[in-house]
């Protein structure tokens, strides 16, 4: 008997837009074997097993469209495949990564399914797979599977690979504004754009904030100096050698003080508000374990503020609460702090919680405060007995519209003084509303790569959209970080197509990136061998900050086997469709599968694009329909219906008339020149070669190259390497009437 049992036969990594989706996915080649026979309303028992495992496939709408309407199709029965398909969506859930985008389809082989899946990280999305697999075998098989354990390893992934939530918030922003992202590290560190208009950042750094600046941040004292010389309000304070001048420090600024690291970040080792030798001397100690050396300094009455300057203006601000506890006469301190404040669900270890738990074995400052208060860890305070645990708790509660004009603009002149373009002012005053001067408040510290944490997810008030504050700084208003992309696909001549548009552009006067079916290039010279139509080749040129302009061959195995590198394109081309194709290694086995994957490149090309495609191959015009941008004709044959049609419309065309090679928008027609003068287009009298230089004329025209700059590259471009076979000099195409 044939066993019954889910297998993967391959799985894809589909790591740009693709057949199934604009976003990353896996595909899943699945052979569910013998339960080809067995849809889920004939495994008794499997209904009940899958909807108490994971009850939230519930909100899965599936083809019904209705909330529940999975668990419904379940219930009637449906196939393992597609069942596979929405429990690895709902792990991806349960594990952190919300992903909605799956299929489960037939292919031509019984039993053997392709299941698609959003992958947000491959591993990740890898991992949810298989777990999903041996999930759905134990709800056949009618055995146990830990859920809970599963979600838990899968969140825990998901937390150490993806990006962490302030990158990831800068990631989102830019890409709500269309900016495309490449990750280019397993860390934070993430490209923005492509090629020349690209920028960097790493977590709330940029390619703009210098070393120097972080330098300066984190030499405490350097940076008070910096700050009061430009009149800047700081407190008084000095940088000491040991306990003794610490308490010497304190004597001459005069008591109650601030001891703190020279170069500490995130508040640890900070003590406050000291007046005894005894609590000086020993938050020296305190401090050293903190950082390199340590400063005494004034103590500012006040809360502590934590205000963001990102661009030169002030995004978010919070503000700090005391942690303190209220003594029952039975409970220790630790057991306090447990039960009163560590209960709080906005406490957490994880980067995605706004406060962290209070654990005094890691708190010296907060072992500190509690000695000043004649209280140990195991200590038991009577009942009703309030006892502070932490000054300069979590800044996590929001503030921003509170926020003085005054504060502001000074928090920002802190900022430009020190040199960072993004920066955690630390700002002590007792009323945020009000100016510091009638308050005495003071700039306390100046940090780089500041958290942003507390801004998105605050313990209290709203959140403030500080990614999106951060993406506006590096692309201001207009600017989207992308490169002129030309993607080219079809079954002949593509190769031809991409050298000869990289030429026209290179003519232009920009630095192009090549890659292609000859190799590799960046302008005129080779920096790879081998065929380079691929990702990685691709994805290297859009890596490169030399590039200007971007051109990639796409043939239909590297569409399916890796999708494309790049997430939209300024200009598709597609040279024409082989009807006799087949890919019957990956299951396409006809054309219209190929149009299929053809198509993907027209998908994406941006609205203010342009599809240049082969008005001589009526499935290629076909995909006019499909573009969100314009659409250019090309064909040697003016006559055309497609052309014709389009042109009716005040719409472009290029085609040969008469010998001559022809510019048409509309009625309005522009001779470029003899179709003979172009070595490329006369290669063999072919027809084929000079649909290859009309695809090249019309991409370069789409991308505003001029006629004159056109008309000099094709005269001299010579396209012996035409990857398209001869065709016979007689054929023909069907004219308009046909």
């Amino acid at each position: 008997m044939t066993k019954k049992d889910i297998e993967f036969l391959e799985i894809l990594s589909l790591r740009g837009p693709n057949i199934w989706t604009y976003r990353p996915a896996l595909e899943a080649w699945v052979d569910i074997g013998a339960l080809e026979d067995s849809p889920s309303n004939t495994i008794p028992g499997f209904y009940e097993r899958l909807s108490s495992w994971l009850p939230s496939l519930i909100e899965h709408r599936c083809g019904i469209g209705e909330r529940g309407g999975f668990l419904q199709r379940v219930r009637e029965g449906t196939w393992p495949a597609h069942i596979l398909e929405h429990v690895t969506l709902e792990l991806q859930n349960l594990a952190g990564m919300q992903s909605g985008f799956g299929k489960a389809r037939e292919t031509s082989k019984r039993g053997v399914y392709k299941v698609v899946v959003r992958a947000r990280h491959e591993e990740v999305s890898r991992a949810c797979l298989h777990a999903a697999r041996d999930l759905v075998m134990a709800a056949i098989e009618d055995r146990p599977f830990d859920v809970t354990a599963t979600a838990a390893r899968l969140r825990d992934m998901a937390d150490s690979l993806c990006l962490g939530p302030s990158t990831a918030c800068i990631v989102d922003a830019a890409t709500d504004r269309g900016i495309p992202s490449i990750r280019l590290t397993e860390g934070n560190l993430v490209q923005l754009g492509y090629g020349a208009r690209s920028r960097r950042i790493w977590t709330a750094e940029t390619d703009r904030t210098s070393a120097i600046a972080e330098s300066i941040s984190s030499d405490k004292d350097l940076t008070k100096s910096l700050l009061q010389s430009c009149g800047v309000p700081v407190p008084e304070g000095r940088l000491v050698d040991g306990p003794a001048d610490a308490w010497e420090a304190a004597e001459e600024i005069g008591v109650p003080v601030v001891v703190k690291p020279y170069d500490g970040n995130h508040g640890r080792g900070v003590c406050i508000d000291l007046t005894t030798r005894e609590e000086v001397e020993t938050a020296y100690h305190v401090a050293l374990a903190e950082g390199s050396g340590v400063i005494v300094e004034r103590f500012v009455r006040g809360s502590e503020h934590r205000l963001l300057i990102v661009g030169g203006r002030m995004v978010a601000a919070t503000r700090g609460e005391e942690a303190a506890v209220v003594g029952d006469g039975r409970s220790t301190i630790t057991q306090l702090i447990d039960d009163q404040l560590n209960t709080d669900p906005r406490r957490g270890e994880e980067e995605d919680y706004p406060l962290t738990p209070i654990i005094l074995d890691r708190e010296p400052t907060a072992r500190l405060e509690l000695e000043r208060q004649g209280y140990g860890a195991d200590s038991v305070p009577p009942e009703g007995r309030r006892v502070l645990v932490m000054r300069n708790g979590n800044a996590a509660f929001d503030i921003t519209d509170r926020v003085h004009p005054e504060a502001a603009a000074i928090a920002t002149l802190a900022a430009r003084v020190v040199g960072l373009d993004i920066a955690g002012v630390d700002l002590v005053a007792e009323d945020i509303s009000r100016p510091l001067e009638e308050q005495r408040g003071a700039i306390v510290e100046v940090n780089a790569g500041p958290g942003l944490l507390m801004h998105l997810k605050p313990a209290e008030g709203e959140p403030r959209p500080v990614g999106r504050a951060i993406v506006d700084s590096l692309f201001p208003a207009g600017e989207s970080g992308r490169i002129p992309v030309v993607g080219v696909t079809g079954a002949h001549g593509k190769t031809a197509v991409a050298r000869l548009v990289a030429r026209l552009l290179h003519l232009s006067g920009k630095h192009v990136g090549l890659a292609c079916g000859d190799g590799l290039f960046l302008d005129r010279r080779q920096v790879e061998k081998g065929d380079c139509a691929t990702w990685a080749a691709a994805h290297k040129v859009l890596l490169n900050p030399a590039v200007e302009a971007a051109v990639f061959e796409s043939g239909s195995r590297a569409i399916l086997r890796e999708g494309l590198a790049y997430d939209r394109c300024q200009v598709a081309v597609v040279t024409d469709l082989d009807p006799t194709a087949a890919l019957p290694e990956y299951y396409v086995e006809n054309s219209e599968q190929i149009y299929g994957v053809l198509r993907t490149l027209v998908d994406i090309v941006l609205p203010n694009g342009v599809a240049v495609l082969n008005a001589g191959d009526p499935t290629v015009a076909q995909m006019a329909a499909l573009c969100d941008g314009d659409v250019i004709f090309f064909g040697c044959d003016p006559e055309l219906t497609a052309i014709a049609e389009h042109r009716q419309r005040g719409k472009r065309a290029v085609f040969a008339r008469d010998g001559w090679l022809v510019l048409a928008a509309g009625a309005d027609e522009t001779r470029l020149t003899r179709m003979s003068a172009a070595p490329a287009a006369s290669v063999g009298g072919d027809i084929a070669q000079a649909e290859n230089v009309l695809a090249a004329v019309g991409a370069a025209w789409a991308l505003g190259i001029s006629p004159d700059l056109i008309r000099a590259g094709i005269d001299a471009f010579g396209l012996e390497q035409a990857e398209r076979p001869t065709l016979p000099k007689t054929r023909k195409h069907k004219a308009k009437n046909s």
